[in-house]
């Protein structure tokens, strides 16, 4: 009874322990396909990854020196609408040299950028489109009502124009190494510093009248259509990179004279480097020329030269004794 006993026990605990295990296996079955068409909520925030690399010091001082600039050309039309003309101006010009240095800069700290490029052509369209017209508009343009908007409308498409011109071409792989020394049409800061000499002249004691306004009216229109046209103009930009030991001394002279001179006769400087600057325009437009000429004369002494030697080396190619050059033939031949 007692073997019997014991083995009915261990029979009813083998029992009972099948049908645990069946029930938990069952359990754990729905579980896992709760989980799997419930999926678990994490309530952590993922990892924070950094999606790009640190942008380099050096890359970003040009690019603060040219939203410096926009600074100053925003200041220029506020200052235009206060009828602070004299600020104004030394706005625009303060653009006009910021605008010269962010560029060399940037090549100088090897931190050019596709970015800081769009950035220089926004800024210049405001500073050197925008508040140029404005200022004109403001100054003596309002007298001729809508004549005088459009002028000024006219001068400032030009100059988105330009500026969008000169991205373009910017990426050209034909162009030649010289025509780096030159560019197409006057460049939108020249053309601002060029278009407001109507007020340069009127600060010097020129009366202000409708003679003045409607030559100010057809004088934008002219600048508006050089910024446009195919004059070539010098660029300057592969003046400066290098300095002879002898001449460090005079340059630093002539830095100083320059910037003593325009503050302390600032119309005089201005109006006097505009009509040189507009007087200099013929000149590029003669070197240009010169540079091409010498190209195609290039160009049709290697046409030559090719057209020449190509006899011979058909000759040579198929073979052919009777191809060879008279000198060299035999005399019963000649």
């Amino acid at each position: 009874m007692r073997a019997v006993g014991h083995f009915v026990a261990d029979k009813s605990l083998t029992r009972w322990d099948e049908s645990l295990f069946s029930a938990v296996a069952q359990g754990a079955i729905r579980a896992y396909i709760r989980l799997m068409v419930f999926p678990p909520f994490d309530p952590a925030p993922p990892p924070f990854r950094r999606r790009f690399k640190a942008i380099p010091v050096r890359t970003l001082l040009p690019n603060l020196i040219t939203l410096l600039a926009l600074c100053a050309g925003l200041t220029a039309i506020r200052l235009a609408v206060e009828d602070k003309l004299e600020l104004a101006l030394a706005a625009i010009v303060f653009a006009a040299l910021l605008d010269g240095i962010d560029g060399r800069i940037a090549r100088m700290l090897k931190g050019t950028s596709r970015f800081g490029a769009e950035l220089d052509s926004l800024a210049d369209f405001v500073n050197f489109g925008v508040a140029p017209a404005l200022i004109l508009y403001f100054w003596g343009l309002h007298e001729l009502k809508s004549a005088g908007w459009i002028a000024a409308l006219v001068f400032a498409i030009c100059a988105g124009l330009r500026l969008a011109r000169f991205n373009v071409m910017m990426d050209d792989p034909n162009r030649p190494i010289w025509a780096g020394n030159f560019f197409t049409g006057i460049p939108a800061p020249a053309g601002a510093i060029t278009v407001l000499l109507p007020i340069y002249v009127t600060f010097l004691g020129v009366p202000v009248g409708l003679v003045t306004v409607w030559f100010t009216f057809f004088y934008t229109l002219l600048i508006a259509l050089l910024m446009v046209s195919r004059l070539p103009v010098f660029s300057g930009k592969r003046v400066g990179k290098r300095v002879p030991p002898e001449m460090v001394l005079p340059v630093f002279v002539m830095v100083v004279l320059f910037f003593a001179l325009l503050v302390s006769y600032p119309w005089q400087v201005l109006t006097i480097g505009t009509l040189a600057y507009l007087g200099c325009l013929p000149l590029g437009w003669l070197s240009y020329r010169e540079h091409q000429r010498k190209d195609a004369t290039a160009a049709a002494t290697t046409s030559t030269a090719t057209a020449k030697a190509t006899p011979s080396d058909e000759a040579f190619a198929s073979g052919q004794p009777g191809h060879q050059p008279a000198k060299d033939r035999p005399a019963r031949l000649n």
